[in-house]
């Protein structure tokens, strides 16, 4: 576990951004981090160094609901400060970890159609993307998008929008 809160007030100092794998997450979140002078934190990151695997040998070993499991224990132990938390596209089905980030960040939803996810999505297990069995991306996309937006505090429409406007956009909110 990663702490680098030091106090209790201030904690929404952090922001968490959420959505589908390919929408941004992590590459939005290193530049925001720069631009704001926050620490980045990769939650997919932090489970692989927590487990010494990558996400899809998770996966393969635990299953998709294993890894949710794991996932979601990772998440709800975040303890940080000044930071942008990547999270992964699955985080949202940890309802424990969820309400945890809601507490100690801004969530932002990065939203983009599903033409556009499909069109950056390479290798879906490569990218450790959990499909269920017989399970479509668009059956994924459909699934998760009510969930990104129940838990989000705000969501940013990403579509044809470059990475600096997007950074710019939630940094100025967050100003």
């Amino acid at each position: 576990m990663i702490n680098r809160n030091n106090s209790n007030n201030d904690h929404k100092k952090n922001i968490v951004l959420i959505g589908m794998p390919g929408s941004g997450k992590s590459t939005v979140g290193v530049v925001l981090a720069k631009n704001l002078g926050y620490h980045f934190t990769d939650s997919d990151i932090l489970i692989q160094d927590q487990y010494g695997k990558l996400l899809h040998e998770i996966i393969e070993e635990r299953g998709v609901e294993g890894f949710w499991k794991v996932e979601n224990d990772v998440n709800a132990s975040i303890q940080e400060q000044n930071s942008v938390i990547a999270t992964g596209g699955s985080a949202i089905y940890g309802a424990e970890a969820m309400e945890h980030l809601r507490d100690i960040a801004v969530v932002v939803y990065l939203k983009l159609s599903y033409p556009s996810i499909e069109a950056r999505l390479g290798d879906l297990n490569k990218r450790g993307v959990t499909l269920k069995e017989g399970q479509t991306l668009y059956s994924l996309y459909e699934e998760r998008v009510p969930l990104y937006e129940k838990y989000a505090h705000m969501t940013i429409d990403c579509e044809e929008k470059e990475i600096r406007d997007v950074v710019a956009e939630i940094a100025s909110i967050m100003a």
